[in-house]
């Protein structure tokens, strides 16, 4: 079973259920694949999926950090239960540890050194890691391997 099928199963369970939070917050995310899907003219792949889960989350906790800015802890409370559902269609990801090492091994792999590397690195940890780690992590981790 894909991922999008499964989030499709779960909406059908969540209507079934009458979670209205929950049924719109599933329903956005498959309106934001079926969106990606239209423009590029493909059919979206785990991957794919993954990285537009990954995407939309990234946008919920900015809308968080500027709604607890504004003192307006009922939206952000919103935002933080839309987070919540959508984390569950992510893969497990990797402890900070796991992301060093994995780090540690493309600089090694690469033959990077110095700052003047970090794209390079970057783009094989991106393409590595995706969805495993979140790429903050990847980023703050390369720059300490970088950097010894």
């Amino acid at each position: 079973m894909t991922l999008k099928d499964r989030i499709t199963d779960d909406m059908k369970t969540a209507m079934r259920a009458k979670e209205t939070e929950r049924l719109s917050t599933i329903r956005m995310l498959l309106a934001a694949i079926k969106q990606k899907e239209v423009d590029e003219r493909i059919t979206v792949d785990d991957a794919q999926a993954v990285a537009l889960v990954d995407k939309l989350i990234k946008q919920r906790k900015d809308s968080v950090a500027a709604y607890q800015q504004a003192g307006r802890a009922d939206l952000a409370d919103k935002e933080n239960a839309e987070i919540a559902v959508l984390q569950a269609y992510l893969p497990a990801r990797l402890s900070a540890d796991e992301v060093a090492a994995e780090v540690r091994a493309i600089v090694a792999e690469l033959g990077a050194s110095g700052p003047g590397d970090m794209g390079k690195v970057m783009g094989a940890a991106k393409a590595k890691l995706a969805g495993k780690a979140e790429m903050a992590a990847v980023s703050a981790a390369v720059k300490q391997a970088l950097s010894q």
